[in-house]
């Protein structure tokens, strides 16, 4: 079992310059039933800057003890949800950590969880693989429809989808764009593809989604998190020390020199993979219970104990 991760207890604070910013309607619709305190803070209507700053100091030590009140209760496995993200991908992400995570992400679906996998910049060539794997037509209309609005919106300013590998990644063997995408997809493993999502817009069918984000590290880590997953799979060969204010991240490297030389930074060596020491079906047996001691507070991924909480929106710029 595993135990619930909170997530409906989040407490969010908005401080307002304009009433006309934020709608209190669509945050309405995002938990119309009102699962998750809001409080609105509007500069504009505050008698002074230190009554606005006492105010939100109030609320928000009244949220903490709130919070507090609640007790961690058994959920079942299908009540997990997996972002899976890379960055600074090497030459054995593709061999190693992807398809192990999506090894993982596959066991957990077969369970009844979900999957979503990101990062649309880092899936262009292997746009008709995923789209075979859609549930229907609707499915696969929308992904298309998405990855193409994207790819005109980074026309216009000049750019393109075969300019996101990084110096790095091309330094370690990634030098061109369908190589680092065949490699990223395995995230997702071979589930069929039950939904694609814009930018954060919230998971409602369970199993493998798909989800509209750049492939900006911290920008697609806080578009899963929106989108409801409560638990991130971050692999990497480079090392890239990103995490999440409200959703753990796990940090799985795609090579043992890595895992070593940033033991601070990495919680699972995928390396053994690399080295015919263990199979890709051994190690997802073992990276999913440490998914569930994660998402059960057994475990505290090395983000958390580094504090590490990225927080980026993407502003629908171009970012690859």
């Amino acid at each position: 079992m595993v135990e619930d991760m909170l997530r409906d207890t989040i407490e969010v604070d908005w401080a307002q310059v304009d009433a006309q910013i934020l709608l209190k309607s669509a945050v309405a619709d995002r938990d119309p039933g009102g699962l998750r305190p809001v409080h609105y803070l509007e500069q504009q209507a505050s008698l002074s800057e230190s009554a606005l700053i006492r105010e939100a100091l109030t609320t928000i030590f009244a949220g903490l003890a709130e919070a507090n009140r609640v007790e961690r209760t058994p959920a079942p496995l299908s009540a997990l949800t997996l972002g899976v993200e890379c960055g600074g991908s090497d030459g054995f992400s593709g061999l190693s950590a992807n398809p192990l995570v999506g090894a993982v992400v596959d066991r957990l679906v077969a369970l009844g969880g979900s999957g979503i996998l990101s990062e649309f910049p880092e899936l262009c060539g292997v746009e008709h693989e995923l789209i075979a794997r859609c549930r229907d037509d609707a499915v696969a209309r929308r992904f298309s429809e998405l990855m193409d609005a994207y790819q005109r919106h980074a026309a216009r300013v000049g750019a393109d989808f075969s300019m996101n590998p990084s110096p790095g990644n091309i330094r370690d063997g990634l030098i061109t764009d369908a190589m680092k995408s065949a490699g990223a997809a395995k995230k997702g493993g071979d589930s069929p593809v039950e939904d694609v999502l814009d930018y954060t817009e919230p998971l409602t069918r369970t199993g493998l989604n798909l989800l509209c984000s750049p492939g900006n590290d911290v920008e697609s880590t806080t578009a899963l998190a929106g989108s409801g997953a409560n638990l991130i799979l971050f692999t990497t060969g480079l090392g890239t020390p990103t995490g999440n204010p409200i959703t753990p991240v796990l940090k799985i490297s795609s090579n043992s020199e890595l895992a070593s030389r940033m033991s601070d930074v990495i919680d699972f060596d995928a390396g053994p993979i690399i080295r015919g020491e263990r199979s890709i079906a051994d190690l997802a047996e073992q990276l999913l219970t440490l998914c569930i001691d994660t998402a059960s507070g057994r475990y505290r991924p090395r983000a958390v104990e580094l504090a590490q909480y990225d927080f980026i929106p993407w502003k629908r710029g171009v970012s690859l």
